[in-house]
C-alpha cells in the first residue's frame, strides 16, 4: 500500500472472519458436485455454524444426499464488498472447508478449516477461536454507517484526513471511509493509479452505535485542532485556480 501510518487496535482475525460471515449476502460453494452460487440463502449460528437453505433440484443437495458417508466435503467462500463505491472494494475473503450434512429444510455446514484473506495476506484462523468469537458489534450496521458518512458528511471525510501522515496523502484524489469497526475507522485514500488504506485508531472501543458517535466526534475534534495538510491544501488551491 505504501502507507507508513501503522495499523492498531484492528479486530482479532477470529472475530474479523465472523464478522465477514454475519455481513455476506451471497455464498459460493465449491463441492464434489461443481461450483454454485446461492444469494441470500444462507444463515449463521451462534457458534458459526452455516446453514444454507438450498432448492431441492440442487447439486449440492443430491451430493448430501447421495455422498457415502452422508456428508460431502465442500468449501464455502464469502466476500466481503465495501458498501461505499471505490476502487476494489472487495475488502477481504473468508474460505471456510467442511462437511456438509442434510437436515430438515436446510444443509448444515462443519468446518474443519477456515482461512481469512486480506490486503496484509491470508492467515488460518484456529476453529476454536472462531468458533468463540463473535462478530464486531458495528458489523452489522457497518454498512449504512459508512454510506452515511460518504454521502452526508465528505467534510468530515476531508477533516479526518488532517490526522493522516503528509506522506500518505501525496497524490491522492480522492479519500472515501472504507471501513469501521469497534476499534477504528479505515480511510481509503486514491490515487490516480493506485491507492493506500489508513487507520484511525478509536481511544477506546466502541460497543455499539452510540459510543461510536462518541467515538467519532473525538476524533473529528482532534482532527480539527491539527494543521491542515499541506498536499490537501495544494489540491484545493488547484481546483479553485
Amino acid at each position: 500500500m505504501g502507507d507508513s501510518r501503522s495499523w492498531t487496535a484492528t479486530p482479532a482475525a477470529a472475530a474479523r472472519a465472523r464478522s465477514v460471515l454475519a455481513t455476506a449476502w451471497s455464498c459460493a460453494v465449491t463441492a464434489e458436485g461443481g461450483r454454485e452460487e446461492f444469494v441470500g440463502a444462507h444463515s449463521v449460528t451462534e457458534d458459526g455454524r452455516v446453514l444454507l437453505h438450498v432448492p431441492e433440484d440442487s447439486a449440492l443437495m443430491t451430493a448430501a444426499i447421495c455422498a457415502p458417508r452422508g456428508e460431502p466435503s465442500a468449501v464455502l467462500e464469502f466476500a466481503d464488498v465495501a458498501p461505499v463505491p471505490l476502487r476494489h472494494r472487495i475488502r477481504a475473503r473468508l474460505w471456510i472447508a467442511g462437511w456438509f450434512a442434510a437436515e430438515e429444510g436446510h444443509l448444515a455446514f462443519r468446518a474443519t478449516r477456515v482461512v481469512l484473506r486480506e490486503p496484509r495476506g491470508a492467515v488460518v484462523v484456529d476453529r476454536d477461536e472462531f468458533t468463540a468469537a463473535a462478530p464486531d458489534p458495528l458489523a452489522t450496521a457497518e454498512a449504512r454507517l459508512l454510506t452515511h458518512l460518504a454521502d452526508c458528511h465528505p467534510d468530515a471525510v476531508e477533516r479526518l484526513t488532517r490526522l493522516v501522515e503528509p506522506e500518505s496523502l501525496h497524490g491522492a484524489v480522492r479519500v472515501q471511509p472504507l471501513a469501521v469497526d469497534r476499534h477504528g475507522l479505515t480511510l481509503r485514500i486514491e490515487r490516480t493509479r493506485a491507492h493506500g488504506d489508513v487507520r484511525l485508531a478509536f481511544h477506546r472501543p466502541a460497543d455499539d452505535v452510540a459510543q461510536l458517535t462518541e467515538r467519532m466526534h473525538v476524533l473529528l475534534g482532534q482532527a480539527s485542532a491539527a494543521s491542515c495538510p499541506r498536499t490537501l491544501q495544494r489540491q484545493r488551491t488547484d481546483g479553485d485556480g
